[in-house]
């Protein structure tokens, strides 16, 4: 199994999507004896924005360098994301990602019926962190643009993401505390369910 993390958050040590991503990759780990890991950190090694001739196909610096992103994606069987929340949407750094992975012939084509996703082998966890509330019915719920964001995304490429939320983390030390280990107890159930 070749298992690929990716994280991007910029807040170093402090980030909530950081810690919950690690915590879920060691759980995988521990019951994948021999996986392979892949670690992609998009911060300290920040892709470029995407340009139209780094498309794969091309024959560019800059299309070999997204070829061989896209392939890291292809190859892996489980995908884990730290996605924190920042400005209502994902980061600057995980768009860049996503535009290497998103392309068509490759991860999605259009039929008869409209787009067909070609990724579907795969398993995606996201772990996303939010300094707010934004759950249906809150004051700021219909500014919240990362979980709605990367279901439609990794929809679009044929793959049901399985998203785990830490929120509220701005409201105080306890609250904080509370949301990652009620995130803590959602990444070892939702691996216990697939054990």
């Amino acid at each position: 199994m070749t298992i690929l993390h990716i994280d991007s958050s910029i807040s170093g040590d402090t980030s909530v999507s950081r810690q919950l991503s690690a915590a879920a990759v060691a759980r995988i780990v521990a019951t994948q004896p021999g996986a392979e890991m892949i670690y992609r950190d998009l911060v300290a090694s920040p892709l470029d924005h995407y340009i139209v001739t780094d498309k794969p196909c091309n024959d560019t610096a800059g299309s070999a360098f997204s070829a061989a992103v896209l392939e890291e994606f292809l190859a892996a069987e489980t995908i884990v994301i730290g996605a924190p929340l920042y400005n209502f949407t994902i980061s600057s750094q995980l768009k860049a990602w996503i535009d290497r992975i998103v392309i068509s012939g490759v991860t999605f084509s259009f039929g008869e019926q409209g787009p067909v996703g070609l990724a579907g082998d795969k398993r995606v966890i996201i772990l996303v962190s939010r300094g707010l509330a934004y759950q249906a019915g809150t004051p700021t719920g219909a500014l919240e643009h990362v979980e709605t964001l990367l279901n439609g995304i990794f929809g679009f490429i044929g793959i049901k993401p399985e998203v785990i939320v830490a929120e509220g983390l701005i409201f105080g030390p306890e609250a904080r505390a509370g949301a990652i280990v009620g995130a803590e107890a959602a990444i070892a159930d939702l691996l216990a369910q697939a054990a």
